[in-house]
C-alpha cells in the first residue's frame, strides 16, 4: 500500500455557519488536487467547532472561569495538577481540559469540542457527496496526550465512511499463527499521519489521505475507539 498525504492549503478563516464541505472542496481544487472517490479527508476539530459555533466567551480576568467551563464540559474529573485538569467528556474521551482549546481563536474566546463529532463528520461527507458528487471518508482529528508517553499526537474524534478499528482477531499472522487480540485503530493512525503535513502552527486545517485500503471504507464511529469502563484496568 502506498499512501499520499496532501495538505489542503488556502482554507479561509472559518466563521460560524460556514459550510466546511464547500470550502474544503474549493481549496483542494484550487491547489490542483481536487477530491476524488476513495479519498479520506482529515479535518481538525478547531475548524469544525468554529463552523458549528462551538465558541464561548472566557473572562481572562476571572481565574475560575476556565475551571468552571472545563467542569461544565466534563462528566468526570480524573486528575488535577495546577492548571491542568484531566477529565472525561460527554463523548467518553479522556483528555486534558475537556478538549477545550484556546489556541488559534481570538483572545477571550474558547473553542469547545463538537457536540457530536461523528455527526459532524457525516455532515461534511454527505455535503461533499451532494455538492461535488464525490464519495469521500471524513475523519475529525484532535490533539491528545497519552498516559505513560511524552508528546502529543492527533487522534480521531469523529469518523464517517471509514472504519475506526480494523479487527484482525482470528486472522493469521505472517507465521500462520492466529491473532488473538489485535485490533488496529486505523482512524487514529490516519489522523496522526495527516497531522504530519498540517502541523500545529502552519494554518493548514485539513489534509487528503489517498491510497488507503478500500476495505476500510465502511460505516464507523469514533465511539468504537472508546474503551468500555468494564474493560479499562485503570479506572
Amino acid at each position: 500500500m502506498t499512501l499520499t498525504i496532501v495538505p489542503i492549503a488556502g482554507v479561509p478563516e472559518i466563521q460560524p455557519g460556514d459550510e466546511l464541505a464547500e470550502l474544503l472542496a474549493d481549496a483542494a481544487a484550487a491547489q490542483d488536487t481536487p477530491l476524488v472517490d476513495g479519498d479520506c479527508i482529515v479535518v481538525t476539530q478547531k475548524i469544525v467547532s468554529k463552523a458549528e459555533g462551538r465558541l464561548v466567551e472566557l473572562d481572562a480576568d476571572d481565574p475560575g472561569a476556565r475551571r468552571r467551563l472545563i467542569e461544565g464540559e466534563s462528566t468526570r474529573i480524573l486528575r488535577r495538577r495546577g492548571e491542568l485538569i484531566i477529565s472525561e467528556t460527554r463523548h467518553g474521551f479522556v483528555c486534558a481540559n475537556a478538549g477545550i482549546d484556546l489556541s488559534n481563536v481570538p483572545d477571550g474566546i474558547a473553542a469547545l469540542l463538537p457536540v457530536d463529532s461523528d455527526r459532524s463528520a457525516r455532515h461534511v461527507r454527505d455535503a461533499i457527496r451532494a455538492r461535488r458528487c464525490v464519495d469521500v471518508a471524513v475523519i475529525i482529528s484532535d490533539t491528545f496526550g497519552r498516559p505513560w508517553r511524552l508528546g502529543l499526537t492527533d487522534v480521531a474524534i469523529g469518523v464517517a465512511g471509514f472504519a475506526a478499528i480494523v479487527d484482525l482477531r482470528g486472522t493469521p499472522d505472517a507465521t500462520g499463527r492466529e491473532l488473538q487480540v489485535t485490533e488496529v485503530a486505523v482512524a487514529d493512525e490516519v489522523a496522526g499521519a495527516a497531522e504530519l503535513v498540517m502541523g500545529k502552527s502552519s494554518g493548514i486545517p485539513a489534509a487528503i489521505v489517498r491510497g488507503l485500503d478500500p476495505t476500510w471504507r465502511r460505516e464507523g464511529s469514533a465511539q468504537d475507539l472508546v474503551r468500555p469502563a468494564n474493560e479499562d484496568l485503570f479506572r
